[in-house]
């Protein structure tokens, strides 16, 4: 698997892994990149079946095996000790690595994570599975910004998000991979497994995200022993990119509070 790890800002600097979406595309995290390059080494990646790891997804995969993955890549990188940075599917992977390597997990931030999938939300991840199959690809792309931007923000962004679209239908995942990401999505629980994440922990949501309640991340807080929460008011889905200015700060702050030293949890 190729990853792109950026350079060092100084001699032993701390690494940040981060993990994108379902899109699967480590162009995600621009906005983060920049913001984190100072105090950080950054290490961005394309999901297996996506961008730059092109390859045909196995049925049945899981969450669990995609956390393998990437941590072999890591050890393979020589990156041993790090922090995660994920966005939603990417934070449940967050999730599943602080599960099975915690010596290797320092932090992990989670952006509009879930403990379990609510209702809502299977409800929208089906609605965009039957668009994808009735419809086709072009008709998935074109509804994704809809579950991911704030209104007011799209309108004063359609350049972009004409070229977003551009980009995502020349480089789809292909349809069948996306079905598998979605089932190992839709299929993971923590409800029985959170208690046992000894890595600290910070969840940044967003109260306006239309496809992850923001009350997820209350119950994801609930459930992690060693966690914090910090609630944007705006922002939707992908806060940190429709409100980059608001969300690195809280991304720097908690980050340097959990990798720096003990962790103190609050609520």
């Amino acid at each position: 698997m190729k990853l792109r790890v950026g350079e060092a800002p100084f001699p032993g600097a701390p690494v940040v892994v981060m993990i994108a979406g379902l899109g699967g595309l480590g162009g995600y995290w621009l906005a983060q990149q920049s913001a984190l390059g100072h105090a950080y080494q950054t290490v961005v990646y394309d999901q297996r079946g996506t961008g730059e790891n092109p390859d045909a997804l196995p049925e049945g995969c899981t969450l669990a095996d995609m956390a393998r993955e990437l941590h072999q890549a890591l050890v393979i990188h020589g990156v041993r000790r790090y922090a995660v940075l994920g966005h939603a599917l990417g934070g449940l992977v967050g999730m599943e690595l602080a599960l099975a390597f915690p010596e290797a997990v320092s932090a992990l931030v989670i952006v509009n994570g879930w403990l379990s999938l609510s209702a809502w939300t299977r409800r929208c991840f089906d609605a965009r599975e039957r668009l994808l199959l009735d419809s086709g690809p072009a008709a998935y792309v074109a509804a994704q910004p809809l579950f991911l931007y704030p209104p007011a923000w799209a309108e004063e962004n359609q350049p972009r998000l004409e070229a977003e679209e551009a980009l995502h239908n020349a480089h789809f995942q292909g349809t069948e991979n996306l079905l598998r990401r979605l089932r190992a999505l839709k299929s993971a629980d923590y409800r029985k497994r959170a208690a046992s994440i000894t890595t600290p922990v910070q969840l940044i949501c967003a109260r306006d995200d239309l496809l992850v309640p923001w009350t997820c991340s209350q119950a994801l807080q609930a459930a992690l022993p060693h966690s914090q929460l910090a609630v944007m008011e705006s922002g939707a889905h992908a806060c940190n990119v429709a409100a980059a200015s608001l969300f690195n700060p809280l991304l720097l702050a908690g980050l340097a509070a959990l990798v720096a030293g003990p962790h103190k949890e609050t609520v």
